[in-house]
């Protein structure tokens, strides 16, 4: 039997429970069309219709009405377990999601200044995985990226750092280009490096008055962590949040081609569990003071 699509049961639960796709897409930190491919892969992979969609809501069908009870379940076993076990571990630490780009680009690179400062505060850093509902009674902190601030109950939103994203790539293959800055036309040459889909090129090269042809996309990475190491390997231009490279472009392993940005809607936000737990107030306003001195503090800090 092949392997159960987690991610896609992930998505039909959040759709059953929110009565949305729109919704689940929000709880889940990733795009509509995301949650509507994983539930059509979820029902291919049952061989049944979950959903009637010919509503202005779904409506679950009595297949997806099963599903949706065991699920809810499952999931309430699956998180009491859970609870059991950390409550055996002893003090409970100050637990970090970061989605990937945050957690490499930024996080880490910056978190020793925040241990040596405090020496005895236990820390767990974690990923906040693309299209994973966070649990924030077991999370006290997430990065997260988000078109406009997320709206979820019991949580605190703070914007952290700007999304726009901006054509970069490594400086040997820009001095094979034969022009500094180069045009549009000289960067799809170049070759392009996308992040989940092409629709970000294609606003960037709309917005320089120029297309892209089927035969020119490039590859696509799921992770940004991926596409940023493309950029750095010179295998073609990739559209990067400038907030995440700032130390790529500042120690000249990665140069922007184009004052021309994109998704300037979109943005970094630190989530609090609100109110944190009594016993982890004191650390959790550590930490949230310590990164936002950090952001404002710049690249070295």
């Amino acid at each position: 039997m092949s392997l159960l699509p987690l991610n896609a049961l992930r998505a039909f639960e959040a759709v059953a429970r929110l009565k949305s796709f729109k919704e689940a897409a929000k709880a889940l930190f990733v795009t509509q069309s995301a949650v509507s491919h994983q539930v059509r892969h979820l029902e291919e992979f049952l061989g049944v219709a979950l959903f009637d969609r010919s509503g202005p809501r779904p409506r679950l069908l009595p297949r997806g009405q099963e599903l949706a009870r065991t699920l809810s379940l499952s999931l309430a076993e699956i998180e009491a377990a859970c609870k059991r076990v950390r409550m055996a571990g002893g003090a409970q630490p100050l637990v970090i999601a970061a989605i990937p780009s945050v957690a490499i680009c930024w996080l880490i690179p910056r978190l020793s200044r925040f241990r040596q400062a405090h020496p005895d505060l236990a820390l767990r850093v974690v990923y906040a995985m693309h299209g994973q509902e966070i649990d924030f009674r077991s999370t006290h902190f997430a990065f997260v990226f988000s078109d406009g601030p997320p709206v979820m109950p019991g949580v605190r939103v703070l914007a952290f750092l700007p999304g726009e994203s901006a054509p970069v790539c490594n400086p040997s293959l820009l001095s094979g280009l034969g022009e500094a800055p180069p045009s549009a036309a000289g960067i799809r040459a170049a070759g392009l490096l996308h992040d989940t889909d092409t629709s970000a090129w294609r606003a960037w090269l709309s917005r320089m008055g120029e297309g892209i042809g089927p035969d020119e996309a490039g590859p696509v990475f799921e992770d940004f962590n991926l596409l940023r190491a493309a950029a750095l390997a010179g295998q073609g231009v990739a559209l990067c949040p400038l907030a995440m490279i700032r130390d790529d472009l500042d120690s000249g392993r990665l140069v922007q081609l184009s004052p021309v940005t994109v998704l300037e809607n979109y943005g970094y936000y630190l989530l609090a569990n609100d109110p944190q737990p009594a016993d982890l107030a004191e650390n959790a306003q550590a930490f949230q003071d310590w990164a936002f001195r950090e952001r404002d503090a710049g690249p070295d800090g």
